[in-house]
């Protein structure tokens, strides 16, 4: 599966783009991976929100022996492609844990005779052996990663059962593999590559920049004026968009005062039901909502192109989380706004919600004695299987998630296996290696808190905004070895600096005492 293979023509794959999916023309990076997907290498895209990730594995599964398998973190996701792919007469399966039996029975007969080109997965399912063991005879051709930034545990999004990717991807053989994301820091970069096992790895970065989405700050010193300037903004700004809130508390209330206001306004929350949730986004992408208010569970796989505005209503807990989430604004290529509503107090949310993201050093450990004494317990009732990692959550006491990050830690570090189950290979070789394994996330957790230092360095900063996001991305555009970048001239700093400032900011802030560094009026 490691070998190149000979690619189509360009005319042939021009062709089936303009009559399967209606591309004329590629955007910047596509060409490039699709080349690589179709000479069989491995690759790791980096493409903004709304360039076109999709066609980089949708176009070239038209030309590949075996189905291509994409990994997508989101139900609600997969769901929009495969219906998608079915308006472009091109037939998808899905395996995520909504299907009816009536639906997962057709997925897999579909899947067993080969009639697919795209199959959908959760990474959830490929923990599955049975579904992995289906993938496997039926043949994968290439293995995609949708928001591959997921599996990297410094990344501002980590998921735990992208953990076990890698793994798949052995058992199906090691096809090709092909890793996409919006956001991604060099560090974060390298570990997905590192974590998937990519091998000589083409590498697409086509920037971050967004030449008609404009970056701004308003700092809001109480929570009365964060509100009146959000009504303000919704005023001045034509158009749909969408309102991120710290907590599902906070976006309730904000929901609540805008409907009273009557404001078209609807909620989106990992705490509704999953039919509510649905019905609210397809009324948003109907246009039947103004505005959406929501936790950063509603974003993934939002294929709105005209959303206008994206607002931060809170501190967001990295640059990463922000750039990503206001960049589903403009997607149309029409101008937009991406708006942080600053108050320093609001960095206590993020901050809590930080220091429950890793296991601490003392649950590490309560997971290790929880499976040395379930493997006590199941040897001496002769039960040769591992440990489901449900029971060492329950015995542990701990959220079966930070089992997970624990258990794949010990995998990494040979001490078990979890293949089937969880079960032990061999103990700590010395008090050293068990000490580097309780301690293996205090480095994660500084870097957490950095990237929440960064966030307010930006909201802070009177420099040009896409300037510090390319700095922090480390995208410089000045000569070799020159680690410069030009002012944007868009954002609310640049607009400050050439003296065309708003005057319902200004009128909105004007009470407030001016902070350092920071202006009270952007």
């Amino acid at each position: 599966m490691d070998q190149e293979r000979a690619a189509p023509s360009w005319h042939e794959i021009r062709q089936e783009a303009r009559e399967r999916f209606g591309v004329k023309t590629f955007r910047p990076g596509q060409r490039e991976l699709i080349e690589a997907v179709l000479t069989g290498r491995d690759a790791l895209g980096l493409l903004p929100t709304g360039a076109g990730k999709s066609l980089c594995y949708q176009l070239p599964a038209m030309f590949l022996p075996s189905p291509a398998v994409v990994v997508s973190p989101l139900i609600s996701l997969m769901q929009d492609q495969q219906e998608k792919l079915a308006q472009a007469d091109i037939p998808a399966a899905r395996l995520n844990s909504t299907l009816s039996a009536t639906e997962e029975r057709e997925a897999v007969e579909g899947i067993r005779h080969g009639e697919l080109p795209l199959i959908y997965v959760t990474p959830e399912r490929l923990e599955n052996p049975e579904y992995v063991e289906l993938l496997r005879r039926s043949g994968v051709s290439l293995f995609v990663v949708d928001e591959a930034h997921c599996i990297s545990q410094w990344g501002h999004d980590f998921r735990p059962a992208y953990l076990g990717l890698r793994d798949a991807i052995a058992a199906l053989g090691r096809p090709p593999v092909l890793a996409l994301t919006a956001t991604a820091t060099p560090e974060v970069a390298a570990d997905i590559v590192e974590q998937l096992g990519l091998r000589g790895a083409a590498l697409v970065n086509t920037g971050i920049d967004r030449p008609k989405l404009a970056l701004e700050v308003f700092r809001t010193p109480n929570e009365e004026k964060k509100r009146d300037l959000l009504v303000r903004l919704l005023e001045e700004e034509g158009g749909v968009g969408i309102v991120y809130a710290a907590t599902v508390k906070i976006a309730n209330d904000l929901f609540r005062w805008l409907s009273d206001r009557g404001v078209a306004v609807g909620r989106y929350n990992g705490q509704m039901r999953k039919k509510e949730r649905e019905e609210t986004q397809q009324r948003f992408m109907n246009d039947e909502y103004r505005l959406i208010v929501a936790t950063k569970a509603f974003g993934l796989g939002i294929d709105k192109p005209d959303i206008r505005f994206v607002v931060h209503y809170n501190f967001p807990d990295s640059l990463e989380s922000y750039y990503q989430e206001a960049g589903r604004a403009g997607r149309d290529g029409l101008p937009a706004r991406g708006i942080l509503l600053y108050r320093v107090e609001d960095r206590r949310i993020q901050s809590f919600f930080l220091g429950g993201k890793y296991p601490r050093p003392d649950e590490s450990y309560r997971i290790y004695e929880a499976l040395v004494r379930l493997e006590a317990q199941r040897a001496e009732g002769k039960r040769k299987a591992g440990v489901p990692l449900k029971a060492l959550a329950e015995i542990a006491e701990l959220p079966e998630r930070k089992v997970k990050v624990v258990v794949a830690l010990l995998e990494a570090a040979g001490i078990v296996d979890r293949s089937r189950g969880v079960r032990r290979l061999r103990d700590f070789a010395d008090e050293a290696e068990l000490d580097g394994f309780l301690k293996a996330y205090e480095g994660r957790r500084a870097s957490d808190r950095e990237r929440l230092e960064a966030v307010m360095r930006y909201a802070e900063s009177p420099e040009c905004r896409m300037a510090m996001l390319k700095a922090y991305f480390e995208e410089f555009d000045g000569p070799e070895g020159e680690q410069s970048v030009p002012a944007c001239g868009r954002c609310d700093n640049c607009r400050h600096t050439e003296g065309s400032n708003r005057a319902v900011v200004d009128s909105l802030t004007a009470s407030a005492p001016p902070p350092e560094p920071a202006r009270a009026a952007v």
